[in-house]
């Protein structure tokens, strides 16, 4: 009979919590390999946040 699993800690679920957020899961060459996760403000993307929140003018650059 198999041994029952156990049940993690509380250091080892924080832990666990904090890679899933910093790191995630993607396949390459059907092998899952794990990445570090783009940086995001508000959930966007970085230049995506900076497109949407810039003013008029930085929009235009070559007119300048």
């Amino acid at each position: 009979m198999p041994k029952p699993k156990r049940k993690l800690t509380a250091a080892e679920k924080a832990a666990k919590k904090l890679r899933q957020q910093e790191y995630m899961t993607i396949f390459i060459n059907g092998k899952q390999k794990r990445v570090k996760r783009p940086q995001t403000i508000d959930g966007m993307d970085v230049d995506e946040f900076i497109r949407m929140n810039a003013d008029p003018i930085s929009h235009f650059p070559h007119l300048f």
